[in-house]
């Protein structure tokens, strides 16, 4: 009983790391149509200004994180408005070369500068205090990233579907003449997005830094789970990611708690299965 409950806690943990991270991209590739393969360094930038910040610079970590995320948000921003939006209506194929071009440079770029050691984030006495829940203790920041997963899901949920900003990209993407012709400023729109996600995606190589290690290969070595997470919950959809990250973060802990020496195998049969049951995705826009 004991084990069952450490693999739902952590578990649940690493699914709402996974699902922080793949929100972004849930809504550039779901929503957008944009094939955003460099969405994982948006992440692993993310983590990294944090961690030089906390560690070099010397600044609180309830600093560190908020300036982290405005620069992610900015770097997205910016690459959106200048190089990005050029490939909206260019074929998949050129969407992807583009980006995972892009993602190398970041990797390279990040080793020279930072080297390829792993990064580490300086936690306030706060989160790095145990907490007990009576069958075991675990520190209080992994329990902030439980809090955050929620809190994220609700916000966005919220954003895309009771409020001006989100009846805006709905109606960009599926209508973007119509919605132009209304007035709607889909440039807008989608640059706010498009940063947004990227800020998202900082947000969840912040707090997942302990399960997720912030080395230069990072937006590459967990960009795989991020998009099996996007194509399980389902092209678009906020909650189906949530579903997918939850699900799929549950079999990786179990497998590494019951099976280590086999890796992410059974996260993969996982997919598999569920991408068997559901091409479509469990709860599909």
């Amino acid at each position: 009983m004991q084990l069952l409950a450490n693999v739902l806690i952590d578990g649940l943990a690493y699914g709402m790391v996974l699902f922080i991270i793949a929100v972004g991209l849930s809504v550039t590739l779901g929503l957008m149509r944009f094939v955003n393969l460099a969405h994982g360094a948006f992440a692993m930038v993310g983590g990294y200004a944090a961690a030089l910040l906390t560690r070099e610079a010397q600044w609180s970590f309830w600093l560190a994180v908020p300036l982290a995320l405005v620069l992610t948000a900015a770097l997205g921003a910016l690459l959106e408005a200048l190089v990005l939006r050029h490939l909206y209506r260019r074929s998949e194929l050129e969407q992807v070369l583009f980006t995972i071009g892009l993602t190398f440079f970041l990797i390279a770029l990040t080793n020279a500068l930072a080297g390829p050691q792993v990064q580490l984030i300086v936690l306030p006495p706060l989160l790095a205090q145990p907490v007990d829940l009576g069958f075991r203790t675990l520190p209080a920041q992994r329990l902030l990233v439980i809090v955050a997963g929620l809190a994220v899901a609700a916000g966005a949920a919220w954003t895309v579907t009771r409020t001006r900003f989100g009846i805006w990209l709905r109606a960009a993407v599926d209508h973007p003449d119509s919605a132009a012709t209304l007035g709607i400023p889909i440039r807008t729109v989608q640059c706010a997005s498009f940063a947004a996600g990227a800020a998202l995606a900082a947000l969840g190589g912040v707090l997942g830094a302990e399960l997720m290690p912030l080395e230069p290969y990072y937006a590459l070595k967990y960009l795989v789970l991020v998009l099996v997470v996007v194509a399980v919950g389902g092209m678009g959809s906020l909650p189906g990611s949530l579903l997918a990250a939850v699900v799929l973060g549950t079999v990786e802990t179990a497998s590494k708690y019951l099976a280590s020496d086999w890796g992410s195998l059974f996260f993969f049969l996982a997919m598999a299965a569920l991408l068997a049951w559901r091409p479509d995705g469990l709860l599909r826009r």
